[in-house]
């Protein structure tokens, strides 16, 4: 099952931003000190992205803080990480990603077996007024769920 294991960072804004489709476990690329650094949670997936060029998947703009005990052999913070996939998926999403408004982005990274994961995801963007209509079934939905708990109660 994908997404399973310590989690260590989340794109909340993700499911906000996005219609996400599918999703896609990947190992993460890491030096000593990233993945120090990761364990102790100090990472961060907002305004993240994932690209593929070449042939190969790269995650953009995660920001993982500087390992304290690192000296000068530490990594830079949002420097471009590559993601490990099977090449049948990577060309999978190549031709999923050609399609109009479609994007990978990462929705959280977790800890699995001692190994750092991606969970990607095929996202299509979202409009203004796809966001605002999420917003008011989730808000029903809240207010559903407050008067049953109520009833129950009374």
């Amino acid at each position: 099952m994908a997404g399973t294991g310590k989690v260590i960072a989340q794109n909340k804004k993700a499911g906000h931003d996005f219609f996400i489709e599918e999703t896609y476990e990947a190992g993460m690329v890491l030096t000593g000190t990233e993945i120090k650094s990761m364990r102790l949670g100090r990472m961060n997936l907002k305004d993240s992205f994932a690209r593929i060029s070449n042939g190969e998947m790269y995650l953009h703009n995660a920001h993982i803080s500087e390992y304290d005990q690192g000296n000068r052999y530490n990594h830079e913070p949002t420097r471009a990480r590559k993601l490990l996939m099977h090449k049948k998926q990577i060309n999978q999403l190549i031709g999923q990603t050609q399609q109009q408004g479609y994007t990978l982005v990462p929705l959280k990274v977790y800890i699995k077996n001692g190994f750092a994961k991606v969970l990607i995801g095929l996202g299509k963007g979202k409009r203004t007024f796809d966001k605002r209509e999420t917003l008011k079934r989730k808000d029903a939905k809240r207010d559903i769920d407050r008067a049953l708990r109520e009833r129950q109660k009374g």
